[in-house]
């Protein structure tokens, strides 16, 4: 588990009025994810910065916040973070970080699951680093997009939790991630270019704003349909949030 940086201070967003209804329901979640974290310890970051662990599933949204939390699916053919069709049932939107170790235990345990539910053509995966343990995150989600540009987001994905681990920080420096690449059988001198790109900066950012606006500050946190769940719960707990989503769905 990666020691804890300062917490990176999101600033002011305008918020539409939307995701004010949204954040309703996400603060909840992250307050809860809190709670599951138990006390401070010394030198640790502000609590709302903390990884959410096994937290406790989230009461169905009312209908409004239901509408509204589907708002923030983008459903974009183009989206490069993302599996599944586009027109696909249901959506799974996961916010995360690169040094979360229980995003990691989720990716490992968890996301292989929910990948055989997005090639079944049910569900669509939107994955969205939130990069709130500063730099280190952030040059790993850039890897990851620049990485998506040749075709192989999810396996680079991969790499950046092994065996449902993080990566040191030594292997979160610039030249770790572009040897990484290069191992894979990417084009390093592209894979530099693409995660030093303002295309790659311009979607991180977004992604990043989309986190602050929704108030998801503990990872990892998730959207399954409109139902919130926070913490790398069970798969049991996904698996049956993609169900009920799924009889929703064709009502």
């Amino acid at each position: 588990m990666p020691e804890r940086p300062t917490p990176v201070r999101w600033r002011s967003w305008a918020v539409p009025i939307t995701v004010v209804i949204v954040a309703a329901s996400l603060l909840l979640l992250t307050y809860l994810a809190q709670q599951n974290n138990g006390p401070q310890q010394p030198g640790s970051p502000a609590a709302a910065t903390k990884s959410a662990p096994e937290g406790k599933e989230q009461s169905p949204a009312p209908a409004s916040i239901e509408e509204a939390l589907k708002k923030v699916q983008r459903r974009d053919a183009k989206d490069l973070l993302s599996a599944g069709p586009v027109d696909a049932p249901v959506v799974l939107i996961v916010f995360s970080d690169y040094q979360c170790s229980f995003c990691a235990r989720w990716t490992h345990a968890t996301l292989p699951e929910m990948k055989k539910r997005a090639e079944a053509g049910q569900l669509r995966i939107e994955w969205r680093d939130v990069n709130m343990y500063g730099e280190n995150s952030k040059r790993a989600s850039l890897a990851s997009y620049a990485a998506a540009r040749q075709g192989r987001f999810w396996d680079y994905h991969d790499k950046l939790f092994p065996e449902g681990k993080t990566r040191p920080k030594p292997q979160l420096t610039a030249d770790a991630l572009i040897a990484t690449a290069t191992e894979m059988g990417l084009d390093a001198k592209k894979f530099k270019e693409d995660m030093e790109s303002t295309e790659a900066l311009g979607e991180i950012a977004r992604n990043e704003k989309l986190a602050a606006e929704l108030g998801a500050a503990a990872t990892p946190a998730f959207l399954m349909g409109a139902k919130p769940i926070s913490g790398a719960q069970p798969t049991e707990v996904f698996v049956q949030a993609f169900e009920q989503a799924l009889a929703a769905s064709k009502r």
